[in-house]
């Protein structure tokens, strides 16, 4: 991260961070723009499940899968489009730029911080709390 991204992350950490972000908001928007694919409980059963090329993945399993330790930065990399970066998109659509609006910060478990839209920060919040 460069110099003026960890300036800008730390200011905002230091004024709170996640000014609205919650688990209970990402929640919501799970429901909204990421259940038809991955299912109401995130287990990769989702509706469209019949019509897609790919196999959707269980979410509920990234801690475990992880070590134990839930990949924060990884599932907001996942969800904005920076990982993988690739030219032509991947098998999940990009979301980052439909929750592009407020950008907050918050921290991986390294104690790293991410700097992303607070709606993803909510999004990955939540799917934090679905890990067994």
């Amino acid at each position: 991260m460069n110099r003026l991204a960890t300036a800008a992350a730390a200011a905002l950490m230091a004024t709170g961070g996640a000014l609205a972000q919650s688990p209970e908001e990402g929640a919501a928007l799970f429901a909204t723009y990421c259940a038809s694919c991955h299912g109401d409980a995130a287990t990769g059963d989702g509706v469209m499940t019949g019509v897609l090329n790919i196999e959707v993945p269980d979410l509920t399993g990234l801690a475990a899968a992880n070590g134990g330790v839930f990949p924060r930065a990884r599932a907001a990399y996942q969800i904005d489009g920076r990982d993988p970066i690739l030219a032509h998109g991947g098998e999940m659509p990009f979301f980052g730029d439909l929750f592009d609006g407020e950008m907050a910060a918050f921290k991986t478990a390294s104690g790293q911080p991410i700097l992303t839209g607070a709606g993803i920060i909510s999004l990955v919040l939540w799917l934090e709390t679905i890990q067994p």
